[in-house]
């Protein structure tokens, strides 16, 4: 692989000798487990300063620990994506600690599944403010940081997490699934608002990835929200202990086995990278090939 690769259109020319992001930034929420761990750990191995946040502060600080025991450069900052004041807390600590910001991966997120007809209020607005409006908040927040003049502009991006629930519906997800849409339509509008900033923006839309939020219900995990636990997974969901059970559990997967968080990382990676310097406003289905 060449040494530098110059998106000379866009007047921007990333060095990554030293990894893919070498000398980028990004912030990266939820970052305490599953996806967001994954994801954190691999942007510091490819050369990023990495800024995580989880509303879990212990479970930031074994994450944090983990990036520093391989050279990486890490911030964790603590905290509820949905508090008011949060966007101005994670944005102001970045540069004041980097003195810029290059990506910002909203990774944040939890499940709250009832049937539609028995779903209340606050249990869809939970999951709208979690989902659609703290991204918003943290992407507006971080504009001056994005909207730069050509001569300030390196690799910038916004990669917003979604699901197939968001593409396609899902029994028991009226209110995730309506958030996850509503992802993918911010996506786009800032790839149109701030492409001519050279800021590209893209949504990953994850199918069965093994997290706490696919795990079996059963297993009793909980996250607690303004007060109240929030019972996480699928009822009666397993995960197959052999690679037979896999293809056998999994028909409607050709890949034939669920995802893991590393999975994941990886394509957000890719969307973060140069390597997709012309990919925006895309919607990339990392599902094993299900759903084609």
């Amino acid at each position: 692989m060449a040494d530098r690769l110059a998106q000379v259109s866009g007047h921007v020319t990333n060095t990554y000798g030293r990894g893919l992001l070498a000398g980028e930034v990004a912030i990266i929420t939820g970052a305490g487990q599953g996806i967001g761990r994954s994801t954190a750990l691999l942007f510091a191995k490819e050369g990023a300063s990495v800024v995580i946040s989880d509303i879990d502060a212990k479970r930031l600080e074994t994450v944090e620990g983990e990036i520093k025991a391989i050279g990486g450069k890490v911030l964790s900052v603590a905290g509820d994506v949905g508090a008011d004041d949060f966007p101005k807390k994670i944005v102001d600590a970045t540069v004041q600690k980097f003195g810029k910001i290059n990506h910002i991966v909203n990774n944040a997120g939890f499940t709250f599944d009832k049937m539609l007809h028995t779903t209340p209020d606050e249990t869809f607005d939970i999951i709208l403010k979690i989902h659609v409006r703290a991204p918003f908040r943290l992407i507006r927040q971080a504009a001056p940081y994005f909207r730069l003049k050509p001569e300030q502009r390196e690799n910038r991006s916004v990669i917003n997490v979604s699901s197939t629930s968001g593409l396609h519906g899902n029994v028991g997800q009226a209110n995730y699934a309506a958030a996850k849409a509503a992802v993918i339509g911010l996506t786009k509008t800032i790839a149109k608002e701030w492409g001519p900033f050279g800021v590209r923006a893209n949504t990953v839309a994850f199918g069965l990835i093994h997290t706490r939020l696919t795990a079996s219900k059963e297993a009793g995990v909980t996250i607690e929200i303004d007060g109240k636990k929030v019972a996480l997974g699928v009822p009666g969901a397993a995960r197959p202990a052999t690679t037979a059970q896999a293809e056998e559990a999994y028909p409607l997967i050709p890949l034939r086995r669920g995802g893991s968080p590393e999975d994941a990382a990886g394509s957000v990676l890719f969307l973060a990278s140069p390597l997709a310097s012309y990919v925006s406003g895309h919607t990339l289905e990392v599902t094993g090939g299900a759903g084609i």
